[in-house]
């Protein structure tokens, strides 16, 4: 063979390997990814065309596919939809999913390494594959009291079972319908889309565990009475709790809310200074027990921790004690300046209390089912950790009583039960309306509930709205439809 000849065969040979190496990359190597890209129109039909399974609420469907005559195969749908949106999030051929669709969407589509011989039968007998159904913790008797009771105000409210950290009802106001985002009409679901982007309220925030924190105000008082107690005071210690408080390094002051004097003797116990919610008296608390106190105990509540309910939550924060001066401290001990939570945070507070100091981890999943019933997977309780002793825990309840006994709280009391609760008032900037917040646990005696509500700038009470005025009456309807 000549030398020309030999060049051109080497060349075509060349070619040739590159051809099949490009080729085996993206066949092989760059399937995954390119089966994985929401561009790939036949991943969606694929997706689409398998029967997705429902998401289950009281034995109820709250989402469900049908079968369609559409190249999608199936229709995703909500019941209630705005009401479990916060929860469900949508499923979208558009815009992905979110939600439980999300957290959860291997279960729902089938392709879980838990139904893995679900599969192999599946492919034996020929049966048309099903996702699995995913049941919830969601009660929904309690879910529709707290959507109920929190009206048309923006805010949110969480309700635990503070025994196991099963989530009973999850309501973020305003809400909107996942059923415009699951449309098989793109031009529809994009102007929904637009729509619910543009509206003010945020409606697809899901305000009780993600998106949006909060200056807690006074519901923080709990974790700053927290640390007073592990540190060795009682119920009874005396503290200061003089009419206006003077921030050291500074020429500012901290007064309590309205003007209002704690003590004629300006002092009080630490029960009566968190029953009446005296600002200056755990302004200056805070102080004495420092910001490294305030933080280790804030964390021990689960501050500043990741966690998944299996959606991600945001975490709540607290300062580093290096950040902040004492005047600072004052304020943050009071539940404001870089104070930051969730209301499922300030569940998980009451929660722990409530279970006598041992936090569980919150969930949202009771189980999952393959499409013939059989349980693939139970949740199991879990401790998150031991914030309080079972000792402070009593303590804090107990002051948390005579909160809603005779103090801030007593909107939320209940005839023949006794509530345990602290209210909150947060401010937020100087032209806006405070927060109004409430958190809580019932019955006292041996708690089956434990709930966070927060209303956005007052509510309907606008800047007269307090957490309890505002906040405590939600909480106590929830409270009563979850004893009924």
């Amino acid at each position: 063979m000549n030398t020309p000849a030999r060049r051109l065969a080497t060349v075509v040979i060349a070619m040739f390997l590159a051809l099949m190496g490009g080729a085996t990359w993206v066949q092989f190597f760059q399937a995954p990814t390119l089966n994985n890209d929401n561009r790939n129109v036949r991943t969606l039909y694929r997706e689409f065309g398998n029967a997705r399974g429902p998401i289950v609420v009281g034995g109820e469907s709250i989402a469900s596919s049908t079968a369609v005559d559409d190249p999608f195969g199936y229709q995703r749908s909500y019941a209630n939809g705005a009401l479990y949106a916060p929860v469900t999030g949508f499923y979208s051929i558009v815009f992905s999913r979110s939600g439980i669709e999300d957290a959860m969407n291997t279960e729902l589509n089938g392709t879980a390494d838990s139904l893995f011989y679900n599969r192999l039968q599946d492919l034996i007998t020929g049966r048309q594959p099903q996702g699995a159904i995913v049941e919830l913790t969601i009660d929904p008797v309690i879910q529709q009291a707290a959507w109920d009771a929190l009206g048309d105000q923006r805010g949110a409210v969480v309700a635990l079972d503070p025994r196991t950290g099963a989530i009973l009802a999850m309501v973020s106001k305003p809400s909107f319908d996942p059923n415009l985002l699951a449309s098989h009409d793109t031009a529809a679901v994009n102007e929904a889309w637009a729509a619910l982007n543009a509206d003010e309220g945020d409606p697809m925030v899901n305000r009780a565990i993600a998106g949006t924190t909060y200056p807690p105000g006074s519901t923080f008082k709990l974790v700053t009475a927290a640390a007073a107690l592990e540190a060795g005071m009682t119920p009874a210690t005396q503290i200061a709790a003089p009419d206006v408080l003077d921030l050291p390094q500074s020429s500012a002051t901290l007064g309590n809310f309205g003007g209002s004097s704690c003590s004629p003797t300006g002092t009080a116990t630490l029960l009566d200074a968190l029953r009446i919610s005296c600002n200056t008296a755990f302004g200056q608390l805070g102080m004495d027990l420092g910001a490294d106190a305030l933080r280790e105990q804030a964390e021990a509540f689960g501050f500043d921790t990741p966690l998944d309910v299996p959606m991600t939550v945001t975490e709540s924060h607290f300062p580093d004690a290096e950040a902040i001066d004492a005047p600072q401290t004052a304020i943050a001990a009071i539940g404001q300046y870089d104070v930051r939570v969730t209301p499922l945070q300030m569940a998980m507070v009451s929660a722990a209390i409530a279970n006598g100091g041992e936090q569980m981890a919150p969930y949202l999943v009771a189980a999952v089912r393959s499409a013939d019933l059989t349980v693939v997977d139970q949740a199991a309780p879990s401790t998150l950790g031991r914030p309080v002793s079972a000792a402070t825990a009593a303590a804090l309840r107990d002051m948390m009583v005579a909160v809603v006994a005779s103090g801030t709280g007593t909107s939320a009391q209940i005839s023949g039960v006794t509530v345990a609760g602290k209210t909150g008032t947060a401010q937020t900037t100087a032209d806006a309306a405070p927060h109004a917040w409430f958190t809580a646990f019932a019955p006292a005696e041996n708690p089956t509930i434990a709930i966070a509500v927060i209303v956005e700038n007052g509510g309907s009470a606008g800047s007269e709205a307090t957490g309890g005025r505002v906040a405590a009456p939600v909480a106590r309807a929830v409270i009563e439809a979850a004893l009924r």
